[in-house]
């Protein structure tokens, strides 16, 4: 029996799996069509420092059931016009496979959600861009999804209203807004915690407003793209770049192509592999360039990757959003130095706050974020859940059941290790288990600090109260039995009450530390 072979284009191959996207029903769809647009106008105006401002509508449409249009504006760099087909209408095709962190990873994000649109409503999506607040590019766009292409259905030059910069995608998708609401509403506080110097309002299709100012005044330090370490490479991607590279020698060639390799390195490197320093980069043959990737992984004295490509939330930035939506009593931050994992370098931060508006439960409640993106589904496949669980014990932290805590992971990162492509639980790889570990035990350390304080104040209250009631009792008893006047002991009580209570908490801070 003959067999026919055929090859499918990137934009056929997710029309016939979206599941694998995080597209696999009407409402989490919707969730998954909002976040990634929201994410996309988030690095659009933090490529050019720019304090985001991001709006976003949901509009049921009439006459049809289920059938949502959403638009999604920010106030970002924009894209030019002649890349907005593409950008737009072509999957896997974007700005952000370089040598650094952003929130979106493998070039769907956009894209993903208009193709989800188009395959459910048959109806293009209008995109409007500016990036110079003079002429705007609109396109009325569809995805030719054989030939993983744009098809524009039509397109127009204006002058840009009011000096407007940004993007604006607009388009219709069947979808379930009562039951995705809940999610959605809970990735934009979630968004607000990670991304304090962003404003976002969000309309849903009840007219319902929902705004989040910024709190935070300034925009965060971007990340830096550069080189890729020697560590993360493997035989393909050393071929490609041998393919691709300028440099007339291998010396060259490893000191321009990686980060941390000097001449000193790549001479060691080059001898280990038992390859010759003045060798063609482009002559070499497979077995050769084999021999030069093992020779990276054999090395083992390589400096660790650059951290400069990332942009971890930052202590004050956590901090503030915590604060700004949960207003605790207690809250500690910690950003731990630079690691790694496979030659990528990530950044681990973690925070607990106790009290405020947050509910008292027999759990603590897990707040998840990756490259500055809430992560909502798949909790107990995380990382974080695995260590918060199991490998910090919370009652050696004075922790109380039930307790208003809250406990949130960010991990930053050039390649965070997702599960799927839906980027909702990250691998438990080792360093970042161990990184986590170390984050949320100091944590708890200064959690039990406060919590010890606490304790030690109420002690020496109820020990006050004690003295109230009992000592006006034996004063006026031993002053009868003296026949004397009884004495006014109000100031005695107010001065050992305030020394008690000072007193008590200093010792206390002073042994917690101690031990700690």
């Amino acid at each position: 029996m003959e067999v026919s072979f055929k090859a499918i284009s990137p934009s056929e191959f997710f029309y016939k799996n979206r599941d694998i996207a995080g597209f696999s029903s009407p409402a989490r769809s919707l969730y998954m069509a909002i976040r990634e647009l929201v994410e996309n106008a988030l690095d659009a105006a933090e490529a050019g420092r720019i304090l985001p401002d991001v709006f976003v509508e949901l509009v049921e449409e009439d006459g049809e059931k289920n059938v949502y249009r959403l638009r999604v504006v920010d106030n970002g760099v924009g894209v030019p016009g002649d890349k907005i087909p593409s950008a737009f209408a072509t999957v896997l095709y974007g700005s952000k496979y370089g040598f650094k962190q952003s929130r979106g990873t493998f070039g769907l994000g956009g894209t993903m959600a208009i193709l989800y649109g188009q395959i459910t409503t048959n109806k293009p999506a209008r995109v409007m861009s500016s990036t110079d607040g003079k002429t705007m590019y609109v396109y009325d766009l569809m995805i030719d999804v054989v030939e993983n292409k744009p098809r524009i259905i039509s397109s127009e030059k204006k002058p840009s209203p009011n000096g407007w910069r940004g993007t604006s995608v607009e388009f219709s998708l069947e979808a379930d807004y009562p039951g995705s609401r809940a999610k959605i509403l809970d990735y934009f506080k979630h968004t607000a915690v990670v991304n304090p110097h962003a404003t976002l309002t969000f309309i849903d299709s009840r007219g319902r407003l929902y705004h989040y100012p910024r709190t935070v005044e300034k925009p965060p330090e971007p990340p830096v793209e550069t080189l890729p370490h020697p560590v993360g490479v493997d035989v393909e991607m050393m071929t490609r770049m041998l393919n691709e590279t300028k440099a007339r020698n291998l010396a060259s060639f490893l000191t321009t192509s990686f980060q941390q390799i000097g001449d000193k390195t790549a001479k060691e490197v080059l001898e280990l592999a038992g390859l010759r320093p003045d060798q063609s980069p482009k002559k070499l043959d497979h077995d050769q360039v084999t021999a030069l990737v093992n020779a990276f992984k054999r090395y083992g004295k390589f400096r660790a990757p650059d951290p400069k490509p990332l942009s971890p939330v930052g202590r004050e930035f956590l901090e503030a959003g915590i604060r700004s939506i949960f207003n605790p009593d207690f809250v500690f931050v910690v950003e731990r130095k630079a690691s790694s994992y496979s030659g990528h370098p990530f950044i681990v931060e973690a925070a607990i706050a106790y009290g405020g508006l947050i509910p008292a439960t027999e759990t603590f409640q897990l707040y998840r974020f990756a490259n500055k993106i809430p992560l909502l589904y798949d909790e107990r496949a995380d990382v974080a859940w695995k260590v918060v669980e199991e490998k910090i014990d919370w009652s050696n932290y004075k922790v109380p059941k039930p307790a208003p805590l809250a406990v949130f992971t960010s991990i930053c990162s050039t390649k965070i290790p997702y599960k799927t492509v839906g980027k909702e639980a990250i691998s438990d790889r080792p360093e970042l288990e161990r990184e986590l570990t170390m984050a949320l035990r100091e944590c708890g350390r200064n959690l039990k600090l406060y919590l010890s304080r606490i304790e030690k104040r109420e002690a020496a209250a109820k020990r006050l109260s004690l003295y109230t009631k009992y000592l006006p009792m034996i004063a006026e008893f031993a002053a009868k039995a003296a026949d004397m006047r009884k004495p006014d002991i109000r100031p005695l009580l107010k001065k050992m009450g305030i020394q008690e209570i000072e007193q008590k908490a200093s010792a206390s801070e002073e042994q917690d530390r101690e031990a700690g």
